[in-house]
């Protein structure tokens, strides 16, 4: 059984993957506290989610992905790109991220459960 982790949460995840909450607490800015399940995917989730518009630079999706601790955020990046769900490109003296098809695929297959 899958330990239970206090995270914090974009609300647009929070409300579209709520599969994953177990219970909520305080509301942060644009984010929520939150105990949850199943903790890996829903960081996978969360990168995912915030590449499904536009594409971002390292820092943007730091930010924007709420995975606090800079050593976990790059594992799950780091696990996005070899899986070829997020692609990265230089451009200039940036690094972007952006999601690939089978990215897309990914977060639509969770997305459709929580529908």
């Amino acid at each position: 059984m899958m330990k239970a982790r206090l995270t914090y949460v974009p609300l647009e995840v929070a409300d579209q993957f709520e599969d994953f909450i177990i219970k909520r607490d305080e509301q942060i800015l644009d984010a929520v506290k939150a105990r949850t399940r199943d903790y890996s995917t829903l960081s996978l989730l969360k990168l995912l989610y915030q590449l499904r518009r536009n594409p971002m630079t390292f820092s943007e999706l730091y930010s924007k992905s709420k995975i606090r601790m800079k050593k976990s955020f790059l594992n799950y990046l780091h696990l996005c790109t070899d899986y070829n769900f997020i692609k990265k490109e230089a451009v200039g003296s940036n690094v972007i991220y952006s999601i690939t098809e089978k990215g897309n695929i990914m977060l639509e297959l969770f997305m459709q459960k929580s529908n």
